[in-house]
């Protein structure tokens, strides 16, 4: 079945179903501001939080953002079975902030083989909250929105005696033969509470219509502790996780994972200092230690072997001062963060062949907010501000002595410029909604920035590193880059009648200094400068550099639930982008094309039943300055059942492309392995027919 099929049959049925009696939602419309995806528990709703109920529907991948994607205007980039970022109504990358049980931290990879949901197993997930559309500035900076995952937490006691609980689940996939594995065991009373939790994941290359994707094989663990001791009317807490990926594939990238070590450690205070006052106070640390090869994994291995070593440190501290109760306040707050960051190219055949790519650069951010949540009569809304003040610098490169040629004039040349910079920068977001019985109206206006990374300015040997655009280019920094500058209006309704429940959203984003990879120079594919010559060694004689250019962003994005019968229900989810540079005429890089999703649930005492269905159009506008292809559409159908042993024990089973579909998502990385069936520079192809299981329990 051809997308274009899918999407008549699609517009009859979506009517209908809507007109029809009955249903449960899925979806709670209480607050206009956060989509929460439960994934693992059912945390209690309240008024700022809406819950999109657990994804019973898939197999829980190894990559938390592919659950992230199944939200209104979310999209997964595959960059890797453990590699993924989440794209936001078409921005992706550094654009979206993401954060882990709401810390933030700088990833360790040059071209983000450690995004955010890196550090998020599927298995050990709680829940993920994505900020619809426009963040608050409370949030920190971000352009596109916001994504948290939280993991599995220990909780207080409720009576007055010791309480033992916890979480396991395990899951086998047979299209990659992965397993997975991991829980919470907690300890608790109703003053102090203690945690540990940990995970295992492997899986091998997996298996499409048509062959097996080679260099697609992972392993990661993770383990940790947490707790938390009440004192008086609020709560000192901390946590120290580890988490240890082991040699992973990544095949739109020159180099494998190897590992990445990472210690994630947070302590601090939440609570109420007295009547309508709330003080929270964290302080965070995350040190990340990488290496990645074209050896370990890569088949055939590389004639020219290269080993790069990154290291990555971050320490951040925020405030925030609640006056006033949750709906009506003014909330104060500050946050900073000191990141460091370097990256060493080798060759393990030759000792003396060394580059710092990225020497010892430094990202010092300090910013304050204000916001005002308030209503007047029917309305509410929150308003707020904040001020940012980023310095960057970075170290003069070292090259090892086997080291000749253009990268030692590029060294001397960059060691001879600033090498340094400083932004202010200013955020400002309003949110109106208007509460009603069965219809709320939204409205958001915001203007939102966000600064040059430092490898954005300051990557001065031309590689391949992009943080994740995983597009085959070869990129250069650019120290007079200027920040982005967001202008965003977005409208549109929540409908929950009680059976039927609707919150479709347009959006328009003008961005003014949008970053992206322009042509080095007037003379594209003419080697006439040391940049152009270092790229061409490097396999691209056309390297782009990174240069403010102007964009916009529209589009439409909705979810829907509604129960047919007493039993049947059908739900879905739909978006579509257009994202456009203003500057010239093209498109922007790796912009999802019109998506839809929907699923049919037959849900009785204890089983549930279901098929659902993920489409997507075909996507034609494309970027030609980062050399993109076009890609068609598909429909890709599954099978799924659950069965409840009891409250605390649940059974699931699936299968996966029911009909061994062959598809390409637009948004998947170009193959770049030798020895795999999917042929070189081709975008990696969806997972083929599988059958999936997964236990769980809870005590």
């Amino acid at each position: 079945m051809t997308f274009q099929t899918f999407l008549r049959c699609a517009s009859a049925l979506v009517p209908a179903t809507l007109a029809a009696t009955p249903a449960v939602a899925q979806q709670q419309t209480a607050d206009i501001a956060t989509d929460v995806i439960v994934v693992t528990a059912s945390p209690k709703p309240d008024e700022t939080t809406d819950i999109i109920d657990a994804p019973r529907q898939i197999a829980l991948p190894a990559d938390a953002v592919a659950i992230a994607a199944r939200a209104p205007g979310a999209a997964a980039v595959g960059n890797g079975a453990l590699s993924g970022q989440l794209s936001y109504r078409g921005l992706f990358g550094e654009r979206v902030t993401g954060t882990i049980n709401g810390q933030r931290f700088a990833t360790g990879g040059p071209n983000a083989m450690d995004p955010p949901m890196h550090y998020a197993p599927s298995i050990l997930v709680e829940s993920i909250a994505i900020a619809r559309g426009v963040s608050p500035v409370s949030d920190g900076p971000a352009l596109a929105g916001a994504i948290d995952a939280q993991l599995l937490q220990a909780h207080f006691a409720g009576g007055s005696g010791v309480e033992v609980h916890g979480q396991a689940a395990a899951q086998y996939r047979s299209v990659d033969e992965s397993h997975a594995a991991g829980g919470l065991l907690a300890l608790a009373t109703s003053t102090v509470r203690l945690g540990v939790i940990a995970s295992r994941e492997e899986g091998s290359d997996y298996r499409f219509a048509g062959g097996r994707a080679g260099g697609t094989s992972f392993e990661r663990t993770l383990y940790g502790v947490h707790g938390g001791i009440r004192l008086g009317q609020g709560e000192l807490f901390a946590e120290y996780r580890r988490s240890e990926t082991d040699p992973s594939g990544n095949p739109p990238f020159a180099l494998d994972i190897v590992y990445f070590n990472t210690n994630f450690f947070q302590a601090g205070w939440r609570g109420d200092l007295a009547d309508n006052v709330g003080l929270q106070v964290r302080l965070g640390r995350v040190t990340v230690g990488h290496l990645m090869d074209n050896q370990t994994l890569r088949r055939p291995v590389a004639a020219v072997p290269r080993a790069s070593f990154a290291q990555a440190d971050t320490t951040t501290a925020d405030a925030s001062l609640r006056i006033g109760s949750a709906g009506r306040h003014i909330l104060l707050g500050g946050d900073a963060e000191w990141i460091d960051k370097t990256v060493v190219i080798t060759n393990p055949a030759n000792a003396a062949f060394s580059i710092t790519a990225q020497p010892l650069s430094q990202g010092d951010r300090a910013g304050g907010f204000i916001q005002w949540r308030h209503g007047s009569g029917q309305v509410e809304w929150e308003l707020g501000a904040r001020l940012d003040r980023t310095r960057q610098r970075v170290a003069t490169p070292v090259l090892g002595t086997a080291v000749t040629g253009g990268p030692v004039t590029l060294a001397n040349a960059f060691a001879a410029s600033a090498r340094r910079a400083g932004d202010t920068t200013v955020d400002a977001a309003l949110r109106i909604w208007l509460p009603g019985d069965e219809v709320t109206p939204r409205l958001n206006l915001a203007r939102k920035t966000r600064v040059p990374s430092l490898l954005e300015r300051f990557a001065w040997l031309p590689t391949e590193a992009s943080y994740g655009l995983a597009d085959g280019n070869i990129y250069v920094g650019n120290q007079a880059l200027r920040p982005e500058v967001a202008w965003i209006a977005e409208a549109g309704f929540d409908l929950d009648s009680g059976p039927v429940t609707m919150r479709p959203t347009l959006f328009y984003r003008r961005i003014d200094h949008y970053i992206q990879g322009t042509a080095f120079d007037a003379s594209p594919g003419v080697i006439n400068s040391p940049v152009e010559m270092v790229a061409s060694m490097n396999g691209d004689a056309t390297p782009l550099m990174f240069r403010n250019t102007d964009a916009q962003l529209y589009g439409l994005d909705f979810d829907f639930s509604a129960r047919l019968t007493d039993h049947l229900q059908v739900d879905g989810t739909s978006s579509w982008v257009r994202g456009k540079r203003r500057d010239t005429v093209d498109n922007l890089y790796r912009v999802p094309p019109l998506s839809l999703r929907l699923a049919a649930l037959w849900q009785a005492e204890r089983w549930t039943l279901g098929a659902e269905m993920t489409a997507a159009d075909n996507q034609r506008m494309v970027s030609a300055t980062n050399g993109e292809t076009p890609s068609d559409g598909y429909a890709v159908f599954g099978l799924f059942a659950s069965y409840a042993l009891s409250s605390a024990i649940r059974l699931e089973a699936g299968v996966e492309n029911l009909f061994d579909a062959f598809y390409q998502p637009h948004l998947a990385g170009l193959n770049r392995v030798g020895v795999s069936d999917v042929p070189l520079g081709q975008r990696l192809p969806g997972a083929g027919r599988g059958l999936w299981a997964r236990a769980s329990a809870s005590f």
